[in-house]
């Protein structure tokens, strides 16, 4: 008779199989050094009773996670699982690929959005991504060519997530096959960078793309290209693939720009539009400027709201329950009634950020509404969607935008990359209270990085995994603020835009 073995380790909760001699029954058990055991038999009679057990140890131990041993144990569990607020994550340990049948449990549980299996489908991955859930695969696939191992493309995972791909030589066979390869798969490529112009290649490069249906592509070609007929065979390229939504760039040094063969040219047409441009430059001074005062009125008003809706609500009783748990800071459920999205409050000192957090379904809707759920080109502070409300996760993400001007919402938060502030202690202490904890983060890491995802992770498969990753933000940070971040701790990860292409990244661990 099977046996399942309930372990807790760590921050998850282990399920495998135990060999055992005779059935064991929920009345002759007892919990010993964090494991307990059932027979399947019991767990199918007893389902409902197992599944708020295992809820209780998630809300007991602080468990967002779950490690199980094989795909039909997987498959035999997770219904227990299916109502469980708590779990968003689900790791399998088994060396095999994730099965047909387990990827349609996964996605009927509407509270998991992360998977990690030795190997996933292609098609899974592709299936899974657009029903929300994140998907990695820990197997290699060792590939022969330049262009996989330069881009480490070491598994289809970060073959299908992978943004932009760098392309340093000129393509050999097996590079143009790998390209097709990854090609078929990827579904968020937007940049390829190409360090060397090569006909070949770029004509190559672009009939994949097109006939693989990829769109608003940027290649951009760094070769200091000085060819009249290459310029001119570039332009007309360009035309063509327009409506394929891609587009060539050519990015010259610094030093050729300064000896660039086209400077006559420029100045000749900056000579012909100047008259134009001052009259635009003018316009486009005076629509921000009103904008910015309107931006800045709306958020004041809306301000001013919810001071009120506070003080009028700060006598009503302040014990109060949301779905099991326990509401410690009555203030900021006061404002339930404005918004159910309200979930916390953020405050950095010295910047204009004192704010309601909100937490939508997905992370943009919050992009284009305000608190009041109207269109607002202002947006609201919202905390990833992938985080949980009854815990903290490992690294939990607050998203702002960057109203630079008008300095609302995180427009001031670009203060933080200035010596002149983080050298003040006072401001390297955030306090972030949700309804149910108060709770103050020290800085310990403040960058700028181009786009990427790569510091945007909520959850970690080990503690390796998480030390690499604290390394990975404290080499980028400004200053080495002299702060340990250990397995364990909590993260809290503030990010907003300072350009397209470009982020501004505050991190800080839970102190308090």
């Amino acid at each position: 008779m099977s046996i399942v073995l309930i372990s807790v380790k760590n921050d998850a909760i282990r399920f495998s199989y135990k060999d055992a001699h005779s059935p064991t029954n929920f009345d002759n058990n007892i919990i010993k050094d964090n494991e307990l055991s059932f027979s399947k038999e019991y767990i199918k009679e007893n389902e409902k009773v197992i599944a708020l057990f295992i809820k209780e140890l998630c809300r007991e131990n602080n468990i967002y996670r779950v490690t199980i041993e094989s795909n039909d144990l997987a498959l035999f569990l997770l219904n227990l699982l299916k109502k469980n607020s708590y779990i968003s994550a689900i790791c399998i340990s088994e060396d095999a690929s994730l099965s047909y049948s387990l990827y349609e449990k996964i996605i009927e549980n509407n509270n998991i959005n992360y998977i990690e299996a030795n190997s996933i489908p292609q098609f899974m991955i592709e299936l899974l991504d657009q029903k929300g859930i994140r998907s990695e695969a820990r197997s290699e696939i060792l590939y022969p060519s330049n262009f996989m191992q330069n881009n480490n493309l070491t598994n289809y995972s970060k073959i299908f997530y992978k943004m932009n791909v760098h392309i340093s030589n000129e393509f050999t066979e097996e590079d143009h096959d790998d390209f097709l390869a990854f090609c078929h798969i990827n579904k968020y490529l937007k940049t390829i960078h190409l360090d060397v112009y090569n006909k070949n290649d770029l004509e190559i490069i672009i009939e994949i793309l097109i006939k693989n249906k990829l769109k608003n592509i940027q290649i951009l070609i760094y070769d200091n290209i000085r060819d009249l007929k290459t310029i001119e065979y570039l332009k007309k390229t360009n035309k063509k693939i327009k409506k394929n939504k891609l587009h060539i760039n050519l990015v010259y040094s610094k030093d050729y720009l300064k000896e660039n063969i086209f400077a006559q040219i420029i100045v000749n047409t900056l000579k012909i539009c100047g008259l134009i441009l001052f009259i635009l430059v003018i316009s486009v001074i005076s629509y921000v400027g009103i904008s910015n005062y309107t931006s800045l009125n709306e958020v004041t008003k809306i301000q001013e709201k919810v001071k009120t809706t506070i003080e009028e609500k700060k006598d009503e009783d302040k014990e109060q329950i949301k779905e099991d748990h326990v509401i410690k800071n009555s203030y900021i459920s006061s404002l339930f009634s404005i918004n159910q999205d309200v979930v916390g409050w953020l405050k950095v000192n010295n910047t204009n950020v004192d704010y309601p957090v909100v937490q939508g379904e997905d992370n943009d809707y919050y992009l284009k509404h305000n608190l009041y759920n109207e269109n607002d080109k202002n947006g609201w502070i919202f905390m990833d969607y992938r985080n949980s409300l009854y815990h903290m996760d490992a690294n939990t993400i607050i998203y702002g935008h960057n109203m630079y001007y008008s300095g609302v919402m995180f427009g001031t938060l670009t203060k933080a990359i200035r010596k002149d502030w983080y050298s003040n202690p006072d401001n390297l202490v955030i306090s972030f209270n949700t309804i149910y904890e108060t709770m103050n983060y020290q800085v310990f890491s403040i960058y700028k990085t181009p786009v990427t995802k790569d510091y945007l992770k909520t959850y970690f498969a080990d503690d390796n995994a998480f030390n690499d990753f604290v390394k990975m933000i404290k080499s980028r940070s400004v200053k080495d603020f002299e702060i340990e971040v250990k397995p364990g701790d909590k993260i809290l990860t503030l990010s907003t835009c300072t350009g397209d292409n470009e982020r501004l990244v505050v991190h800080a661990k839970l102190i308090t």
